[in-house]
């Protein structure tokens, strides 16, 4: 103390007396405050801010329990409560969210473990093979499940089986586990224009450039020197999952004079080129007879009879339908012995304005009958042109025996006018008009044989129910055997 009695400031050091923090307060009984009655209030929470480097933490705040707690009564304890509040500043990468939202300082972590409540859990689905497809995007935070994704669209035709007759894994990633497809496969001569109809079936027009086809059609230097576009089994599936398979010409003459000319090795089972080509033709032929839902014959002149009896060979040497397993037995109405056969269509392409006569049209379907009368083949009931409303003015009894066989006429150019006139002579009002063609457009005709072939009845191909990976799997298996079936080797034998 001073002379005057009164004490100086700053006599008193920090080692003297020093004065108390809040939170050092010594926690009294209910009821009293330690503070003296200018403090006698309720403590307000302040939120408590810590800055720290490098690491990804979360603010919490909590209200301490009321002190003010009326005095010879229970004492009040409140829940604690929690606010979140996100930092700007971004964290490590691959920090757990539990490391991150520990305190640094000395507070009551354990309360603030105790006190978090449990969140809504988000799982993203990871889609394999889809790119830019499977980002964080396709994933609804508020379900928790991804959203659905159009499956991946095929831009050109791929190899199934390549010029060398061996089996291609690159369709596998194209397929899906489900088990509403169809499956639809085409065999003709060469030229006929077989890869031209399959690519109008699946995703292009007859408006669009040649060029730009799923299925690469022969162009005007190839039909110059005689050669074919397509080898082995071209593979596409569109996004209505209906898959095309486009194969190389039967009996292709280019191909044997190929052989010829380049001196190739020829397997060992096979002796004369000619003898080789026949039976890549056969192959393929009994290979598309088990795996597909619908064959496509085409022709571009009635008729071959060399092409029937190459079809009822291909028949004959076709693998059986493998045997239900025991795992999946029952699992199909068909019975285990009964044999699979698909349905075959007879499509005539660049037909003239004289087939599509009605008496014409009805001596072709009684040829092919007769033709294909001791066939197992489904060559009849399933598609017909007189449902198409083409032939307008003919009833539905007019054809006894109807096949599945249609009529394409020849493409239109779209440079030329195709369309002929009426002579100069007659009014000039019918002058404007089309000249009579006798068939409807070739437009309206690709789109009616469309709707009829994606009509077809998709039966099992096996006693089995097949997804598509599985039927992927199933034909790698078939073309396999197909190669090594001693039936064709006995035949190719005959052949020699």
């Amino acid at each position: 103390m001073s002379e005057s009695g009164h004490s100086q400031p700053g006599m008193y050091g920090q080692g003297r007396r020093r004065r108390r923090r809040r939170g050092d307060r010594d926690a009294g009984p209910p009821g009293q405050n330690l503070s003296g009655p200018s403090r006698d209030r309720e403590y307000q929470p302040r939120e408590r801010r810590v800055h720290t480097h490098n690491v990804t933490h979360t603010d919490a705040v909590y209200a301490k329990p009321s002190q003010n707690a009326p005095v010879g009564g229970a004492p009040v304890l409140e829940k604690p409560i929690m606010l979140m509040k996100a930092r700007d500043d971004g964290g490590k990468p691959g920090t757990p969210p539990e490391a991150a939202a520990q305190p640094t300082g000395p507070g009551p972590s354990k309360m603030e473990k105790e006190g978090q409540r449990p969140t809504q859990p988000v799982y993203q689905i990871q889609n394999r093979g889809m790119g830019a497809s499977a980002s964080s995007s396709a994933v609804d935070p508020m379900v928790g499940q991804s959203k659905l994704i159009p499956p991946e669209k095929m831009k050109h035709s791929i190899k199934l089986v390549d010029d060398q007759m061996n089996w291609c894994d690159s369709a596998m990633e194209y397929l899906r586990d489900q088990t509403d497809m169809l499956v639809v496969g085409v065999i003709g001569l060469q030229g006929a224009g077989k890869s031209t109809i399959m690519s109008l079936l699946s995703a292009n027009t007859p408006e669009e450039d040649q060029r730009a086809y799923v299925f690469r059609a022969q162009t005007q230097e190839i039909k110059e020197r005689g050669g074919n576009q397509s080898t082995g089994i071209d593979f596409f599936i569109t996004q209505e999952r209906v898959i095309f398979l486009d194969t190389q010409p039967m009996l292709s003459p280019s191909i044997l004079d190929h052989l010829i000319n380049n001196d190739r090795k020829l397997p060992p089972e096979y002796n004369l080129p000619h003898t080789y080509v026949e039976m890549q033709s056969l192959q393929i032929a009994a290979f598309l007879f088990t795996v597909c839902h619908v064959v496509i014959v085409v022709q571009d002149w009635f008729t071959d009879l060399n092409l029937y009896r190459f079809l009822q060979t291909a028949e004959m040497l076709k693998p059986s339908t493998p045997s239900a397993s025991h795992d999946s037995a029952g699992s199909s109405g068909n019975d285990d012995g009964a044999e699979y056969y698909p349905h075959i269509v007879f499509l005539q392409n660049k037909a003239r304005r004289d087939d599509f006569c009605p008496r014409n049209l009805k001596n072709m379907h009684m040829v092919v009958d007769k033709l294909m009368a001791h066939s197992h083949l489904k060559y009849k009931g399933t598609l017909s042109m007189l449902d198409c409303n083409i032939f307008p003015g003919l009833g539905q009894d007019y054809l006894t025996t109807e096949v599945n066989m249609f009529l394409l006429p020849v493409q239109e150019n779209d440079g030329e006018d195709n369309l002929t006139k009426a002579g100069s002579g007659t009014y000039p009002l019918f002058s404007l008009l089309p000249g009579y063609r006798g068939h409807p457009a070739f437009s309206t005709m690709v789109s009616k044989l469309r709707s009829q072939i994606l009509a077809m009845p998709r039966c099992q191909l096996s006693h089995t129910i097949l997804t598509e990976k599985n039927w992927f799997h199933y034909a790698a298996r078939i073309w396999d055997g197909v190669k090594k079936s001693s039936a064709l080797s006995e035949y190719s034998r005959l052949l020699c």
